[in-house]
């Protein structure tokens, strides 16, 4: 696959209540955020889709600057209303990259990555999820599995137009504030695909003592 057959939609707009409302997605690790790690991770894709607050736009023009024979084009979208979760939040990345014409004709990407940015470990998954929607091009959603048989699905990849047809069902954005993401993906077709084998991971940082974990530290006051 190429970056034309791939969009991201990254989400980084939780309240982030179980870190004392410090935004997740600028802690660091080994100096970079964890926003940046999976704009890193994403970058392949042709369009990225980043659904978070302003304060996030510095973070992103950082990482538009910096790429090295160009960056994909980056979208700093927000859920209406802000922090109506996850679901809403894909919702208006969708609309987001619907939406953007780059000067010219709109045109969807055949697949679209979804991932939360709160995943420090997730470089690679991309490609995974990638090549297993080469192998089964009959489904309509391939996600990963981790090893105690749960599926991750904010770490995973779907047919665009058949994502973007179940968002339009769902009400959009408004009709997915407050619902979970399996609701939204429920009628999509999926392939599994088992993280255990491929020695990736989709450990998140939810608590300070998930961060820890990673050796994430608190900002300092």
């Amino acid at each position: 696959m190429t970056a034309a057959d791939v969009d991201a939609v990254v989400l980084a707009g939780g309240r982030s209540s179980r870190l004392g409302g410090s935004p997740k997605a600028l802690l660091q690790l080994d100096g970079s955020t964890l926003l940046r790690r999976t704009l890193e991770a994403v970058r392949g894709s042709r369009r990225i889709a980043v659904v978070g607050p302003d304060e996030l736009l510095a973070e992103v023009d950082a990482f538009r600057r910096s790429a090295v024979g160009g960056a994909p084009r980056l979208l700093l979208t927000r859920e209406n209303p802000p922090f109506s979760g996850p679901a809403a939040g894909i919702a208006a990345g969708i609309h987001a990259l619907a939406a953007d014409d780059d000067g010219g004709a709109p045109r969807r990407a055949p697949y679209t990555l979804l991932f939360a940015c709160d995943m420090p470990l997730l470089a690679g998954l991309p490609e995974l999820l990638l090549r297993g929607a080469a192998r089964a091009p009959e489904a309509k959603l391939w996600i990963p599995v981790d090893a105690d048989g749960k599926r991750q699905q904010l770490a995973c990849c779907a047919d665009s137009a058949a994502l973007a047809a179940a968002v339009q069902q769902a009400g959009g954005a408004p009709g997915l504030a407050g619902q979970p993401v399996r609701r939204l993906l429920a009628g999509l077709p999926a392939v599994e695909l088992q993280l255990e084998r491929a020695g990736l991971h989709t450990s998140d940082v939810d608590t300070w003592q998930d961060a820890d974990r990673f050796g994430i530290a608190p900002p300092a006051p």
